[in-house]
């Protein structure tokens, strides 16, 4: 009798053992299913950091993370099966490893963040450039460049572009912005002068009437003249010209081809007579 206690000592210790053992399995167990559910988050950062690239290099951004450039040699797509699972012997290991990959995505999120208000503004940018045909008639009658004028035979600078178009055809902003002019200017004749941002201005000749006043606001596309012949004009047509801190740009260099289909663009040959309308 007196060896019972003993015996009852040894199989609560055994017990106790068994049970901490089963517990540690457990918890191991546990560790395993954790390394590969942290396995395949760190597959999905390591594809979220190939896209938040490929976004970067779309919009002309230098993308100089250095851990995406050493990850992303290859293919930036990782399935699930291949996907590694992490072993880790202890939950402190784990929280280590779940707090680097809270950094990881905290760094994506300003890289993102730094993405968008980057394209935001080149939105912005784009916006506000003069990049819609003020007519609806594509033809052509005289590019930028110098030429000889068609009134006076002297060799002279043409500051923008011709567009033959009927008498009282609409004249559109090109762009969204502010008039700062609106009248009679000598060999321009009834003209039109928009200042949009970045110091850009849009002028718009020959108009046979105006529909805007200084200091009005107008959109893109906002009807703001009729086409005309009036100043220095052998037809009707549109004189248009873009300036830049006050210098000629080839306005073409904003408007889109001619060749490629536009919503607004119409066929304007049965309208277009023998005669082709010149500028000053």
């Amino acid at each position: 009798m007196s060896n019972l206690p003993t015996l009852v000592s040894l199989d609560v210790r055994q017990a106790e053992k068994d049970r901490l053992e089963l517990e540690s399995q457990m918890l191991k167990a546990s560790l395993h299913e954790l390394g590969e559910k942290v396995g395949q988050l760190q597959a999905r950062l390591i594809e979220m950091d190939g896209v938040s690239k490929r976004l970067a290099e779309v919009a002309g951004v230098n993308y100089t993370n250095p851990e995406v450039q050493e990850t992303l040699n290859g293919s930036t797509v990782v399935s699930d099966d291949k996907a590694q699972a992490m072993v880790f012997d202890s939950a402190e290991a784990l929280g280590r490893e779940l707090d680097t990959m809270a950094q990881r995505l905290d760094r994506q999120r300003d890289g993102l963040a730094m993405l968008d208000m980057v394209m935001t503004r080149r939105a912005g940018l784009e916006a506000s450039l003069p990049s819609l045909s003020p007519v609806d008639f594509p033809y052509m009658t005289s590019s930028y460049g110098w030429r000889r004028h068609p009134i006076s035979g002297r060799n002279k600078m043409h500051e923008g572009l011709d567009f033959a178009a009927p008498h009282g055809a609409p004249i559109h902003a090109a762009s969204g912005g502010m008039v700062v002019f609106a009248g009679y200017r000598t060999g321009y004749g009834k003209t039109v002068e928009i200042q949009h941002s970045h110091n850009l201005v849009t002028v718009y000749a020959h108009a046979s009437s105006l529909q805007v006043k200084r200091g009005d606001l107008v959109e893109k596309g906002q009807l703001i003249a009729n086409v005309g012949s009036t100043g220095q004009s052998t037809g009707p047509h549109l004189h248009f010209e873009v300036r830049v801190a006050g210098q000629p740009l080839d306005p073409s260099l904003f408007l889109p081809d001619p060749n490629e289909p536009e919503v607004r663009l119409a066929d304007a040959s049965d309208d277009l007579q023998a005669d082709s309308a010149e500028v000053r």
